[in-house]
């Protein structure tokens, strides 16, 4: 494919992208690779060109554009070689027109930016939420043993971190395949290791969706005593199996969870756990840089709709908890909404309950918790809180 073909098929994909974001439709990843799988005369240079076209586009719109061909005319702007490619040739976009719509920059939807500064996210830190992501893996101890870690790779902050360039492929390599390595942000390792759990206890991944938090737990308590993963998606818990047989955790039971109804399921353990996980639903500011096109999805309603399912799952979490037990609290995002604020109502609303500031090497004061974010930490943005039972 032509430089200008490739530039004209990112506009196709941006379409789709843009169609998807206001429907709540497909992710970008999932909709650039089925456009791939119907149009195999694309070589890999191709779909990496595409891919990374697609993405600078992306990140460089604020609000939702009207179409694929404004959201690119966003980078042409910026960008000669890219604008000079617009001129209709072959299999090229059609040449730019004098006033024809150009996406707006910036970081996010207006109404999200406001919130942003509400939550006095600093703007390195906004802005860091549009870089690419780095690899982070996490060493798999249950394995044990010398593993032969890919080249290329840094110690990160994490107790068994790594980390590799945004473009590194581990799935082939022997230490992948055989559960030696686990790819998982540096920040998530860190939030685990919030919740200190140890061999023989009782822990509960009340949030567990497909259970990368829960191997890295079951890790930290070397298989002893009981580690239960819950969710109330059946799909996503289902490739916690196949993931804890790879990775050799052999202490983890999994609990499917009614919506409304965790308590009901999960009675047994009522007043009986050391520490809970609550890796809540949210909005997932803090993994823009993943999915940049999420911050077009969001709206108002679901940010409010997100902050109570956190309230209401911490109030769950509370009645699992023993006397002298924790409950750590972690959201993927830099907003107070889903951080401090519901932290704050916790304790407001648990007299019974003291906030222990998490001592992790990363992280800022923000409220009873910590808040990680791209560019102070390397890390995705989370909050994280600990809270103990007296």
């Amino acid at each position: 494919m032509t430089p200008g073909a490739r530039v004209q098929a990112a506009i196709e994909i941006l379409d789709l992208v843009i169609a998807a974001a206001r429907a709540n439709g497909a992710p970008a990843d999932r909709l650039i690779g089925d456009w791939f799988r119907t149009r195999r005369f694309a070589g890999s240079k191709d779909r990496r060109a595409i891919r990374e076209l697609t993405y600078r586009a992306i990140r460089a719109c604020g609000e939702v554009p009207e179409t694929g061909r404004a959201a690119m005319l966003r980078v042409a702007a910026e960008d000669p070689q890219i604008a000079a490619l617009f001129d209709g040739s072959g299999h090229s976009p059609a040449t730019i027109v004098a006033g024809e719509p150009v996406a707006e920059a910036g970081l996010a939807p207006r109404w999200l930016v406001e919130r942003f500064a509400r939550s006095e996210v600093a703007e390195a830190d906004a802005m860091a939420l549009l870089d690419r992501a780095p690899l982070d893996i996490r060493v798999n101890t249950l394995r044990g043993g010398r593993v032969e870690l890919p080249e290329g790779g840094e110690r990160s902050l994490a107790a068994q971190g790594w980390r590799y360039p945004p473009e590194t492929s581990i799935e082939q390599t022997d230490a992948y395949v055989h559960g030696a390595i686990e790819v998982q942000d540096t920040g998530s390792q860190l939030t685990c290791e919030v919740v200190g759990a140890r061999p023989g206890e009782t822990v509960i991944d009340l949030c567990a969706g497909a259970g990368g938090k829960t191997l890295a737990l079951a890790a930290a308590m070397e298989n002893g005593g009981t580690l239960v993963a819950c969710d109330v998606d059946r799909a996503r818990l289902s490739r916690l199996a196949p993931r804890a047989e790879r990775a050799g955790a052999t202490n983890v039971e999994t609990v499917l969870l009614d919506p409304n109804k965790e308590s009901q399921a999960l009675q047994r353990f009522a007043g009986l756990a050391d520490a809970v996980l609550v890796d809540a639903p949210c909005s997932g500011t803090g993994t823009w840089r993943r999915n940049p096109e999420a911050r077009w999805r969001l709206t108002e309603a679901q940010l409010a709709r997100y902050s109570a399912i956190q309230s209401r799952l911490l109030d769950v979490a509370a009645g699992l908890v023993r006397p002298g037990g924790r409950l750590v609290f972690v959201t993927c995002s830099l907003l107070d909404e889903e951080g401090a604020d519901r932290a704050a109502a916790f304790l407001r609303g648990h007299p019974g309950w003291q906030a222990d500031l998490p001592e992790l090497p990363a992280g800022t004061v923000r409220g009873a918790g910590l808040r990680l974010s791209p560019w102070h930490d390397g890390t995705d943005g989370f909050f994280v809180a600990r809270f103990h039972r007296l």
